[in-house]
């Protein structure tokens, strides 16, 4: 099934439902596709892979100043609210 993304917007329920029955939809913007909805089911699999497959997954995974990774964005965040 194809659908505008004003469509998705105004029809929500219905492509939800027929995504449920095991449909995949098409959103497209402007006559272009733009994404596809599935179901979890189907997309479960899948997602892991994808990231771990990535050259940017795990960059930082080394770095010593991240493993709080909280207390580094406070960090981060006290150099810039303590010049004003």
């Amino acid at each position: 099934m194809e659908i505008t993304a004003k469509g998705l917007r105004t029809r929500l329920g219905e492509i939800l439902r027929c995504v449920e029955r095991g449909e995949k939809v098409t959103v497209t913007c402007r006559g272009r596709p733009r994404a596809r909805l599935v179901g979890l089911e189907e997309d479960s699999g899948s997602a892991p892979e994808e990231r771990s497959s990535s050259p940017a997954f795990g960059m930082w995974k080394d770095r010593a100043d991240m493993v709080d990774v909280e207390a580094h964005v406070r960090r981060l965040r006290a150099e810039r609210f303590s010049a004003g």
